[in-house]
């Protein structure tokens, strides 16, 4: 991996982690294949940490460019998809 995680100097070094935690997630989902709910999960703290829309579409957009990695469409397979269902992305 010779990507960096996006993050911002105002978050607190737990929030930094939880963050780079998401990020993980959506690797997983391109990689391996991630249940749903540990997506969920993560991506529910992600947005307690990054509330504004505007800020996750340029946190997401960073993280892109940077991996290659689509957050918004693993997002969007997520909410599509049901309890129990492993999220399995294929990169663009």
């Amino acid at each position: 991996m010779e990507y960096q995680y996006p993050f911002s100097i105002d978050w607190s070094t737990e929030e930094v982690i939880d963050v780079v935690k998401f990020f993980e997630t959506i690797e997983k989902a391109y990689e391996k294949g991630i249940k749903r709910e540990l997506l969920m999960d993560s991506y529910r703290r992600f947005k307690e940490i990054v509330p504004s829309k505007s800020e996750e579409k340029k946190i997401f957009k960073e993280f892109e460019e940077s991996s290659g990695y689509s957050s918004y469409h693993a997002v969007k397979e997520m909410r599509n998809s049901e309890d129990g269902m492993i999220i399995s992305m294929k990169k663009q």
